[in-house]
């Protein structure tokens, strides 16, 4: 079976992620940085679902979005949900303990991941689910990265932000007639970007977590790149 170029830019990181996704939630101890980050687990576990249900539907349908009539989207929850509880079962043997409401935590991220694309084709999807995951992790991290991991805080925003910017060029070919690099698709395609990271950073800063200028300017590297 030929597998199209849309399947293959999600076949290969869902072999990657999953797996990943797996390992980590089996190693015994909570790693360094999720303790150092300050963050729930649940908003983790959610994040990780959300990803996972977007790999897995456009890996099987690459071309179409969720319609809730079909058996496929009714597949896709029931695999996710029962991978989930034998997730969760599993980690009873290497010395973490079940819960419940990171079930509920992982079920809430696929149903979310499967409403956004019942609304959005693939590719504003993609810019919808990153830009919700750079929002939560920023938004919801009670420590300050920047100082306790700061060249992993660095990268992190260097490369979601330059991400996001690259799949919302990929969404403006399909909205303005005028191609790059014209003025107003220059300006469209860093306004955006911009006024997205601008919003992320006052959330920040309202949830307690301060302005942080630094990462700021990280993030706009990561836009103009």
């Amino acid at each position: 079976m030929t597998l199209s170029g849309r399947q293959k830019l999600t076949i290969i990181p869902l072999l990657l992620y999953w797996p990943a996704i797996f390992i980590a939630t089996h190693i015994p101890k909570v790693p360094l940085w999720v303790i150092r980050a300050h963050m729930s687990d649940k908003t983790l576990h959610y994040i990780a679902y959300l990803v996972l249900v977007f790999l897995l539907w456009f890996a099987i349908s690459p071309y179409k979005k969720v319609r809730w009539r079909r058996a496929a989207v009714w597949w896709v929850l029931f695999v996710v949900a029962w991978y989930g509880v034998v997730d969760e079962w599993l980690q009873g043997y290497v010395g973490r303990n079940p819960d419940v409401v990171d079930f509920l935590a992982n079920l809430t991220g696929a149903i979310t991941s499967l409403i956004v694309l019942s609304i959005f084709p693939f590719w504003p999807a993609s810019l919808v689910l990153t830009g919700a995951v750079i929002f939560v992790l920023t938004t919801f991290m009670q420590a300050n990265m920047a100082d306790r991991l700061p060249v992993t805080n660095a990268a992190f925003h260097l490369c979601a932000y330059g991400f996001f910017s690259l799949l919302w060029t990929r969404c403006l070919h399909h909205l303005l007639p005028t191609k790059a690099p014209q003025p107003k698709w220059l300006a469209a395609a860093l306004a955006v970007p911009t006024s997205f990271l601008l919003a992320v950073e006052l959330s920040s800063a309202v949830a307690g977590n301060g302005f942080r200028l630094w990462c700021v300017i990280i993030s706009a590297a990561g836009i103009a790149a």
